[in-house]
């Protein structure tokens, strides 16, 4: 137990230096390892001088025993302690070291938003999109240089293509990209930036752990030099996944689980669509659609029986090769070639890795003739991940993956355990024959094990869950259920024969029904898939992190396997829920019967997922409001509560038929916040950076009144008829947002000053200068949202008495043709919120503008630089902060 602790305080090193905004100079960095080792020294040293070696059973009488008695257990206790944090030290100190490396490949000022020359080999397998290549690459040369090892480059299409238009083949079509090849390309380089928003996806923390440092957008025609295919093993395993994924493309091509198949067969989950996502979210089955360690744990399994089988009966010179070594330990080498070769076909992901090196401490246990359990198996596995990649504890699927195989083994270990006391109460002894259990008894006791491993799984994982989609499957077990079976038994099978049969010439054919049958296996168990993903999710706002804490403590204790494995040197009694007979002896004193009692209930450890669900984010006071600029880029997105009402001004712009900022930034933003429902849908105009999320907020969350400055009715039915797809959903209400018009809730007063009348369709500048204008008034501060208004609506607002406002939202995202200064001089305010996409084609916010609101005694805040910005008026004062302010982390940086 305290080496499996030791390895749980080096992950937690490792996490601390990822939580950090900056990295820790080396001094800082060599103390978190002298000071550990310090106190291991020190407690070695007194346990020296007093004598202590092992545990001390029965101390010797007299002074000496008194002596040993009164220390013996601190000074365990203090060896113990050290050795734990020297483990999290050195964690923390090497992890500090490699960060530094990482950050240090960083692209140089120069070359930033610049046209650079670069020479590059391909590396992974390329996202293939009709208008579009990206994949990652690694820069052999550069001019000018200060270009990062590793970078992201995007290909696209030539031509503009409308947001709404289906993705067209590029004309001439691209040539074929795949690993090993080396090109000269003219790249626009850029720094990896991403939004920042509240209980967001961190992209740059996902982009930094993979070591992408840059992305790049091809210029120009690149040139192809030659090809390494034999550079690495990740480039030949590339092109192996290259090669089949071209196999198996046209036996998929125009099936709706096609993507999801060859997901099944080589990890490429590119070209599945939300929908699809979203469907396996909701019900909890995306663990499956991954390579998964199931999928790894059956291929390698069947190689190892495979192995045993011809191990045993193949000889060589007259003696069978089990003779001449074990059929288990070839059995055993078997299967771990066999996941490492999967491994690497699947990508190499967190859950792959966690299982290969799970196999690979198994086989080498076996080897060795050790005797390790699981959670032995678990840490030592979850070490070598960790070591080989500090930043691997930044994925998701790190920590669920690892939590779903310590709850695998905590369920089985504790039914196993249940199962030797039910058959010693019914007369199975030593002496005595087992019991007959009929095969319907079997089949019962499969199946409440199934039931309730997977109700388990769904509790133990629900905290990581609700951290990260602010929602809980109420139906996972159900589809778990069946779709657990389905799939690792009949349709990754079948997508892995396909794989193969699709390599072989002359099988055309027995790929085309081997893809039917695959599909059809799939198709029939996604239809009460998609049934139960339509259900009702159980929705979890962001908590403070302590909740998130408590309910995975809590999932803990309920699951702890047994006695044994909390009271350290304990083999038997493992039914009693007692401590050990020897624990007195070994620490000086009994446990207390309350704690044994409180233990052996532990299973109401659950109810500390309550707090959790039942969360409810402060709202804000009566008479108080607090607004959410959200960053979205090049566009606007505004959340605004007060007491008991939440209004969204603007949606966020559109990029595609199938992205969006409203699904994208808008929605989980909501979520995040506990908003279940929107008072108001107000959006400013009708252009793409501020309505094209429209559609997607009236499709997540009920809405009861939609405020506009154009037809939004027909605006919403065009873009359905562009979009292909069913109409949206409508408010209770539709309203038009005209100069006069004015409501009060919560003690806070809302009125529109533009525009002066409503047209049904308005177009270029005529759209910017028809913006809704809403002023916000609260009992303490008021609030002005602009939209997109520019000059000659400003003046106007200005001659028809405009009054101050505390936070204004700059019109037109700073465009040189607003913030003219009459009107910043007629709203004096104290803070000014940019919403603007970094390195955009406008330019924006001008200078003069940024320099005219500086003067005008107002505080600049800036969603490219600082993230979301929150605005909070209360009766203690206005206050105003960042998402990067709280949440900065040391890879970050860069940012003015």
């Amino acid at each position: 137990m305290i080496g499996r602790l030791a390895g749980v305080a080096g992950l937690l090193g490792v996490g601390a230096v990822h939580q950090l905004p900056e990295l820790p100079d080396w001094p800082w960095a060599a103390a978190a390892v002298l000071i550990p080792a310090a106190l291991l020294g020190l407690a070695w040293y007194l346990g020296h001088r007093l004598g202590i070696r092992a545990v001390c059973v029965l101390p010797p009488a007299g002074a000496a025993g008194l002596l040993l008695r009164r220390f013996s257990l601190p000074i365990r206790l203090l060896r113990i302690l050290a050795f734990w944090l020297l483990a999290a030290g050195l964690a923390f100190a090497i992890t500090v070291f490699w960060a530094q490396q990482r950050l240090d490949q960083r692209l140089a000022d120069d070359n930033v938003d610049r046209v650079s020359r670069v020479t590059l080999r391909v590396q992974g397998l390329p996202r293939l999109q009709p208008d579009r290549v990206r994949f990652e690459a690694d820069v052999l040369d550069a001019h000018p240089t200060g270009v990062p090892p590793r970078i992201l480059v995007s290909w696209s299409a030539s031509g503009w293509r409308s947001p709404y238009a289906a993705a067209q083949p590029a004309d001439p079509p691209f040539p074929e990209i795949r690993a090993g090849q080396v090109w000269r390309m003219a790249l626009v380089l850029r720094p990896v930036r991403a939004a920042q928003n509240v209980a967001a996806f961190d992209y740059e923390g996902h982009a930094f752990a993979a070591g992408i440092r840059a992305t790049g957008t091809v210029r120009g025609e690149p040139e192809h030099l030659h090809n390494d295919d034999w550079h690495s093993i990740a480039v030949v395993a590339d092109r192996a996944r290259h090669r089949i994924r071209q196999a198996m493309t046209p036996h998929l091509d125009g099936k709706r689980y096609g993507a999801v198949l060859r997901a099944l067969a080589i990890g490429d989950q590119d070209g599945m669509g939300d929908a699809d996502w979203r469907i396996f979210n909701r019900t909890s089955l995306t663990h499956l659609v991954s390579i998964s360690g199931s999928h790894i744990t059956m291929l390698s399994g069947a190689a190892a029986l495979a192995a045993y089988w011809l191990w045993c009966r193949l000889s060589w010179r007259g003696r069978v090769l089990a003779e001449r070594w074990p059929a288990r330990r070839a059995a055993a080498c078997a299967a771990l070639i066999t996941a490492w070769l999967y491994c690497l076909l699947a990508g190499w992901g967190v859950p792959a890795r966690r299982t290969f090196m799970m196999l690979a401490v198994v086989a080498g246990a076996q080897a060795l003739q050790l005797r390790l359990n699981g959670s032995r198996v678990l840490a030592l596995a979850a070490v070598v991940v960790v070591a080989l990649d500090p930043w691997s504890v930044l994925a998701s699927g790190f920590w669920l993956s690892f939590a779903a195989v310590a709850v695998l083994l905590a369920v089985g270990r504790d039914a196993t355990a249940s199962s030797l006391v039910l058959d010693s109460q019914q007369g199975a002894v030593a002496v005595a024959a087992p019991p007959v259990v009929s095969r319907s008894g079997r089949w019962l006791r499969g199946l409440r094990l199934a039931a309730r491993l997977q109700w388990a799984i769904t509790l133990a994982l629900a905290p990581a869950l609700a951290w990260l989609f602010h929602e809980v499957s109420l139906v996972s077990p159900l589809a778990n259920a069946y779709a657990i079976p389905v799939i690792e038994l009949l349709v990754t099978p079948l997508s892995l024969l396909l794989a193969a049969v699709s390599l072989a010439p002359g099988l055309e054919g027995a790929a085309a029904g081997l893809a039917c049958l695959a599909h059809g296996v799939l198709s029939l168990m996604m239809q009460p898939t998609e049934w139960l993903a339509g259900l009702p999710t159980l929705p979890v706002a962001a908590v403070p992190v302590w909740l998130y804490w408590l309910a995975a403590g809590g999932a803990v204790c309920a699951l702890w396997p047994g006695s044994h494995a909390l009271w350290p040197g304990s083999s038997t009694r493992q039914d009693s829920g007692e401590p050990p007979l020897g624990w007195t002896g070994r620490v000086g004193a009994t446990v207390p019967a309350a704690v044994q009692s409180l233990w052996r209930r532990r299973r109401w450890a659950w109810l500390a997922l309550l707090p959790m669900a039942l969360w409810t984010p402060p709202r804000p006071a009566e008479g108080e409001w607090d607004l959410h600029a959200l960053d979205v880029g090049q566009g606007s997105a505004l959340l605004l509560r007060t007491a008991r009402h939440a209004i969204v001004f603007d949606a966020g712009a559109r990029h595609a038929r199938d992205a969006d900022e409203g699904a994208r930034t808008v929605v989980p933003a909501l979520k995040a916040l506990g908003v279940r429902r929107l008072d108001a849908l107000i959006i400013s105009h009708a252009d793409l950076d501020h309505a094209g999320g429209a559609r997607s907020v009236l499709e997540a969350v009920p809405v009861e009144q939609t405020f506009s400055s154009f037809d939004l009715d027909r605006w919403l039915d065009r873009e359905s008829r562009l979009l292909q797809a069913e109409p949206a959903p409508r408010p209770l209400a539709v309203s038009p947002c005209l100069f006069g018009g004015r409501w009060q809730i919560d003690g806070v007063s809302f009125e529109f000053l533009w525009p002066l009348d409503v047209r049904r369709e308005r177009k270029g500048v005529q759209a910017n200068a028809g913006s809704c204008v809403l002023r916000v008034r609260g009992k303490y501060h008021s609030l002005l949202l602009t939209g997109d208004i520019e000059a000659r609506t400003e003046a106007a607002l200005v001659q028809r008495g405009l009054t101050p406002a505390d936070v204004v939202v700059a019109a037109h995202h700073g465009s040189r043709t607003s913030s003219t200064a009459p009107f910043v001089q007629a709203v004096r305010a104290q803070h000014v919120i940019v919403q603007v996409g970094r390195w955009n084609r406008h330019g924006h916010p001008n200078d003069a503008v940024l320099e005219r609101w500086g003067q005008g005694g107002a505080v600049i805040w800036r969603t490219d630089w600082q993230g979301g910005i929150n605005a909070q008026s209360t009766g203690t004062g206005l206050t105003v902060s960042s998402v990067l302010e709280w949440s900065r982390r040391y890879w970050h940086g860069g940012r003015p």
